[in-house]
């Protein structure tokens, strides 16, 4: 896979995306766990169709930092860039904005994963 691929993804902050709501705060602004699950899903979409049949992503890093909080009703839009391709493993920089600006940065590491291996091994722990 070829770094430079890009993601971009927009959302409307509902009450559901709430720090209140989530649990990871006590206002109702923009949750840094919803910003961080835009920021996983936008850079999984963007190299979906780089990926063989069968195979798939699962995030194993992120390490971000939530700079501006967002109310309720304002739209965040999310960019991701491939910045390192290294076999399986993905590094991407990941930004979140609202309108006001610049409200989330950092890296996100993914990993691509073959999708019944992986399930396999995950469901194996119940046994």
């Amino acid at each position: 896979m070829e770094k430079g691929i890009t993601g971009k993804r927009t959302i409307t902050v509902t009450p559901e995306l709430t720090a209140q709501a989530m649990g990871s705060g006590m206002l109702a602004v923009y949750a840094t766990p919803a910003m961080i699950a835009l920021m996983e899903n936008t850079a999984a979409n963007s190299v979906r169709g780089e990926l063989q049949e069968g195979q798939g992503t699962v995030g194993v890093h992120i390490d971000v930092r939530h700079l501006s909080a967002t109310p309720v009703g304002m739209e965040v839009t999310c960019e991701t860039t491939l910045i390192k391709a290294d076999r399986r493993r993905l590094e991407f920089a990941v930004k979140a904005y609202d309108a006001k600006g610049l409200i989330g940065e950092g890296t996100h590491e993914r990993c691509i994963i073959e999708d019944e291996t992986f399930l396999a091994r995950a469901n194996a722990k119940k046994e």
